[in-house]
């Protein structure tokens, strides 16, 4: 066996060491964060009838309200990460979360329609940036043949929010009284500070490079995971990727994943945002911890889902295929959810598959924009893609609530099951794209004889 292959040989074993150290340490981290992140965008579905009776926020406000965050989100969203990838993701991720924090326990204050409208901007301003940075943050750290697996261990956030945030959500709800402070401001204010607490302890746990984890991981491993990312950084920047921010922004496979990430927000979000209310509708149920453990059930289904099928599309290699059928499965349990209403099994089940899709489906999509973007192309595509997608979280309640008023029926409902199989055709016709990136786990040596000095 020559030198060359002894010394690729032993560099995928100490980048494979490596990454398991990222797993145990950092992943679990950052899950941590996304799952108070979700919550804390998404705890406003516990205030909805409160808004309504006490401040007079009808339903269409609430709509606009909701997804006014996106608006905020979506405009900060490429600049934010690019200081990411500039400053570093421990200092921009602390600062992130303990400004949204802020925030998010500000909404105790809400005293009407104009406060909301506010202070859901002002969410969506402060935490633009989180979920991409995040997203390219992995890119650092991960080699691409376990990508999809980490995304999914980093989404199953949104479904251990549902299951975990969702009954903390409806138990702040009984504190109504206490300090003569009403449930929702409980809630609010517990879940904000939370928020901030995580922050500044991000600071002191992030690395920002592998290089630079010389507490948690061993000299040689550092080496051997940093030059695996470096290999797979080149063999981007030599193929077709962007090559700079600007190319990235105006480069239409960029606006095309885009469009994939719009549909499917639109079933996330039209979702989220109405799942407690919806629960009590099916259940007949008053809102509280009790509702809020039915409608923690779905998510137990997308926790399910999402530790299987990253791990399987990686596996096989087939992120198409599956991700094309969870979106159907998605549309398939939003009707079901619907058809099925009068029968609270029936119903709950059809909501249950409509989460499983589309949690497990978002960590297999991104496999396609990081293969395909490097660098600072990175930083600013991968903004683009999260920024114009996520407007999908803005349109989803405000287009329920537009057909479900002047159709009727469940007519809004059904119209989050068109954004599902409109995701899935989308990502379907990908498989015409050429990847930049196109390295897999039997492609190692030939990168590792490219930058390992012999």
């Amino acid at each position: 066996m020559s030198d060359t292959t002894m010394t690729a040989e032993r560099r995928h074993h100490l980048s494979e060491e490596a990454t398991k150290k990222v797993f145990k340490r950092l992943i679990p981290f950052l899950l941590l964060m996304y799952v108070i992140a979700f919550l804390d965008r998404s705890n406003v579905a516990f205030a909805q009838q409160e808004f309504e009776i006490d401040f007079g926020i009808s339903a269409a406000s609430y709509a606009f309200g909701a997804g006014l965050f996106f608006i905020g989100y979506a405009v900060f969203e490429v600049p934010s990460n690019l200081m990411l990838h500039r400053v570093g993701a421990r200092w921009w991720l602390a600062r992130i979360m303990v400004s949204w924090g802020i925030v998010a326990a500000c909404f105790m204050f809400i005293q009407g329609p104009t406060s909301f409208y506010i202070l859901r901007f002002l969410l969506g301003v402060t935490e633009a940036g989180f979920f991409p940075g995040v997203i390219l943050y992995l890119t650092y750290w991960v080699p691409a043949r376990h990508l999809s697996r980490a995304r999914g261990y980093f989404y199953a956030g949104i479904a251990i929010a549902g299951i975990l945030g969702n009954p903390l959500s409806g138990a702040l709800l009984e504190m109504h009284g206490i300090a003569n402070l009403r449930g929702i401001q409980w809630m609010f204010l517990i879940e904000g500070l939370l928020a901030v607490a995580v922050g500044i302890w991000s600071f002191f746990y992030l690395t920002d490079k592998p290089r630079d984890a010389k507490k948690w991981m061993p000299a040689d491993e550092r080496e051997a995971l940093a030059q695996t990312i470096e290999a797979e950084e080149q063999a981007k920047s030599e193929g077709h990727a962007p090559g700079s921010v600007m190319k990235a922004l105006v480069n239409w496979r960029v606006w095309y994943f885009s469009a994939i990430y719009f549909c499917i927000q639109i079933a996330v979000y039209g979702v989220t945002f109405f799942l407690p209310t919806q629960v009590v509708a099916i259940t007949g149920q008053k809102l509280g911890f009790q509702a809020s453990l039915v409608t923690a059930i779905p998510w137990v289904f997308g926790l399910l889902a999402v530790a299987y099928f990253p791990g399987l599309a990686d596996r096989t290699r087939k992120h198409r295929l599956i991700g094309c059928c969870l979106m159907l499965a998605t549309a398939t349990g939003i009707i079901a959810s619907g058809v099925f209403q009068a029968n609270p099994v029936l119903a709950i089940g059809g909501l249950s598959l409509a989460v499983m899709g589309f949690v497990s489906m978002q960590p297999i999509y991104w496999t396609l924009p990081t293969e395909y973007l490097t660098g600072y192309a990175a930083a600013a595509g991968i903004g683009l893609i999260n920024s114009i997608g996520n407007l999908g979280g803005f349109l989803a309640p405000n287009m329920r609530d537009y057909f479900k008023e002047t159709i009727g029926g469940n007519a809004g409902l059904y119209s989050l099951a068109v954004g599902a199989v409109v995701a899935a055709i989308l990502f379907g016709l990908t498989a015409f794209f050429k990847k930049a990136n196109e390295i897999e786990a039997g492609h190692l040596d030939a990168v590792d004889a490219k930058i390992i000095p012999h």
